[in-house]
């Protein structure tokens, strides 16, 4: 059954001038890329191609004063110095208020200047260059793909505010909005199996992986500027183009529960628990007659008939599920990825790295009784999940994994619940 409605038109406004290189790029200390998982109000940041220009959109969290933005250039995430680096002026930022009280800004850079597999990095404040270590809150980084350098259309909400983030809600209303012409947009909805991340010990050739194609739910056709909604959580395909010479190009977008990133049924409590629990403890609470008593039980007992302590790591557990939606979103939910897996049990990295090979090192101080600890993430992009990274698994990992594990299951893991932040 078709599940999309569509109607109104949009048109894209004209880009600005590119902006000027500055002064001579400085050498600077390599960024430790930790902060940028912490989950508090974050700068936002995405693109579109509009000729010979890269139009940039930057949403700031609320609160932010009001200033310079600066824009760089890296050859990539472990550069030591920036291709070039600007400031933008508020006068040229064009900004507007949000209602979530956050402000969004737009700006273009010449596209020459950014080419393919370089980074774009944007800092709130003042003059200066960009250093380390990175914060969330006032820094944003986003990897220049061939694709994201091409693509001629970005994904706006019902009001034509750029969304900034890899998914939508089921029911929520939303519109591609193309530079240029108005152009043809097929929309495909596959089913995506929640396949939860594999543990950091288990070798992936040991196990049944998912399947290699997706089954296809449903299409529609429509035409870039309308308002879109799809109503069930599944994964959603845009191909945009093919009139005027605009080459057709495909997006992938994860239609998510209408409460994501939260969980909020007893039903997506279970979900989660597969990570502290065997198969058949998940599988008794699954099927149990009530769903949320299970649950309930079984942090109950992780806290020693301890309500206010069960309480407090029901709060951080789900916390850190909901911080994981929020920030790996791919092709499933984000604490389903492979990152979202260290996410979720071990909390976030103490130090990360980003190598120019793409390679993400998460270091923590301690992981269950051993310690420190060190894990690494490869790229394993695709037209469905660009973003999307696999952890190298390796067998030395279950005596700390099984140690993190058992820490939560015996009321030993007790940090701070991430927030839920506005606006995002």
């Amino acid at each position: 059954m078709n599940r999309f409605l569509s109607w109104a038109l949009a048109l894209a406004a004209p880009c600005l001038a590119a902006l000027p290189l500055s002064a001579e790029a400085q050498a600077l200390p390599r960024p430790d890329f930790a902060g940028l998982y912490r989950d508090v109000p974050r700068v936002m940041l995405d693109v579109r191609r509009e000729l010979d220009s890269l139009r940039l959109y930057v949403r700031l969290p609320a609160g932010t004063a009001v200033g310079q933005l600066r824009v760089a250039a890296w050859p990539s995430y472990d550069a030591p110095a920036p291709q070039w680096q600007d400031s933008i002026p508020r006068a040229r930022q064009h900004r507007r208020p949000d209602a979530t009280g956050g402000t969004r800004a737009s700006f273009c850079v010449a596209a020459a200047r950014v080419p393919e597999g370089s980074v774009l990095q944007v800092q709130v404040g003042p003059g200066g260059p960009a250093v380390a270590p990175q914060n969330a809150a006032t820094t944003a980084w986003l990897p220049l793909t061939a694709e994201r350098l091409a693509r001629p259309f970005i994904v706006t909400d019902s009001a034509g505010l750029p969304l900034l983030r890899g998914y939508v809600r089921a029911g929520e209303t939303f519109r591609v909005d193309n530079y240029g012409l108005i152009q043809p947009l097929r929309l495909r909805r596959y089913a995506v199996p929640p396949t939860p991340a594999l543990p950091p010990m288990t070798n992936p050739a040991t196990v049944a992986g998912p399947p290699s194609t997706l089954p296809l739910l449903d299409s529609a056709a429509a035409r870039t500027g309308q308002l879109l909604r799809c109503d069930d959580p599944s994964l959603l395909a845009l191909r945009v183009g093919g009139l005027g010479g605009q080459d057709p190009r495909t997006l992938a977008l994860l239609v998510a529960n209408g409460d994501y990133p939260n969980l909020r049924t007893a039903k997506q409590l279970v979900e989660p628990l597969r990570y502290l629990t065997s198969t058949a403890e998940h599988q008794r609470m699954a099927t149990a007659a009530d769903p949320k008593r299970a649950v309930d039980g079984f942090w109950l007992n992780a806290a020693h008939d301890n309500q206010p302590l069960g309480k407090t790591m029901i709060r951080n557990y789900y916390g850190r599920v909901a911080a994981a939606n929020r920030l790996f979103a791919a092709h499933k939910a984000g604490f389903l990825t492979d990152r979202g897996l260290l996410y979720v049990v071990l909390g976030t990295p103490q130090g990360v790295r980003r190598l120019a090979s793409g390679e993400e090192q998460w270091s923590y101080a301690k992981v269950g009784n051993t310690g420190p600890l060190t894990f690494s993430f490869r790229p394993r992009p695709s037209t469905f999940a660009p973003d999307n990274y696999e952890l190298v698994r390796r067998p030395e990992y279950e005596k700390p994994w099984f140690g993190a594990v058992e820490q939560w299951r015996n009321a030993q893991t007790a940090p701070s619940a991430p927030t839920d932040p506005s606006g995002r």
